[in-house]
């Protein structure tokens, strides 16, 4: 299969360059923002895994040719030309951006109308298997637990809460359907009330991403925690969703069809 990298110069984008040989997958194309530093560059040799004769260019048009599917870690700025041209080009459509807005949604929801698009915050399929269990454990449980949300990334993630941390909530609204997520505490708020969710955003340092759910109840607590040590979960979550939408009929597909 071959594969056109959006974000090809990103941490991200590096480390799926940098596996795709190790699943049997062909980069063609290698897609960056105008600012770049790395274009014009072997996007091999910027992932660090030699010459792949592939150049690093700002022209989504050209990087997607010849390609059946673009994994995308780009920016939410950049995500439209990206999605637009891929369903022009019949480009299947795998993204990991976070950040995202109703209006990039809706962008997705179009070009899944002619081609397979996947779109998470999170390719890990350990966080979709902790959504599942947190979903369950919430419905176990009843409504005597509390519920909060921690995440913990590196110092230069700009959004918050991740994207990782709205699929977890989602999780609990899947379970509890009048819930109410509030971002910080601080003063004189008043006691919880039942139906709050906290979400807390922690950063620094060189975090990847930790994500914990504390289910807190009278004289017990569970805390589910998954930690990602190595951005090479993510890249190989995105090809893993490459491989199994690619040929799929035009659609939104989830992490859930994959792992299924």
């Amino acid at each position: 299969m071959k594969i056109a990298v959006a974000g090809a110069a990103g941490r991200m984008g590096q480390a799926v360059i940098r596996l795709l040989a190790e699943e049997g997958l062909d980069l063609v194309g290698a897609i960056d923002h105008a600012g770049s530093k790395s274009l014009g560059r072997d996007a091999g040799e910027v992932a660090g895994v030699g010459t792949l004769g592939v150049e690093i260019s700002q022209d989504v048009s050209a990087g997607l040719l010849g390609a059946a599917c673009v994994i995308d870690f780009s920016a939410p700025r950049a995500l439209h030309a990206i999605v637009r041209l891929a369903a022009d080009k019949r480009v299947a459509i795998v993204s990991g951006t976070t950040g995202l807005d109703a209006n990039a949604n809706e962008i997705l929801d179009d070009a899944a109308k002619v081609v397979p698009v996947l779109s998470s915050p999170n390719m890990s399929l350990g966080v979709h298997v902790l959504a599942n269990i947190v979903e369950a454990a919430i419905r176990a449980l009843g409504p005597g637990f509390d519920v909060e949300i921690v995440e913990t990334h590196h110092r230069k993630k700009a959004d918050a809460p991740s994207g990782t941390a709205k699929r977890l909530l989602d999780a609990v609204r899947a379970a509890r359907k009048d819930i109410r997520p509030v971002s910080g505490r601080e003063g004189m708020p008043g006691a919880r009330t039942d139906d709050e969710v906290g979400m807390l955003a922690l950063r620094g340092g060189d975090v990847i991403g930790d994500h914990t759910v504390h289910l807190l109840g009278q004289g017990e607590r569970l805390e589910l925690t998954h930690r990602a040590t190595s951005r090479d979960v993510f890249a190989r979550g995105a090809i893993r969703a490459a491989k199994a939408i690619a040929k799929r009929k035009p659609g939104r597909y989830t992490m859930a069809d994959v792992i299924a």
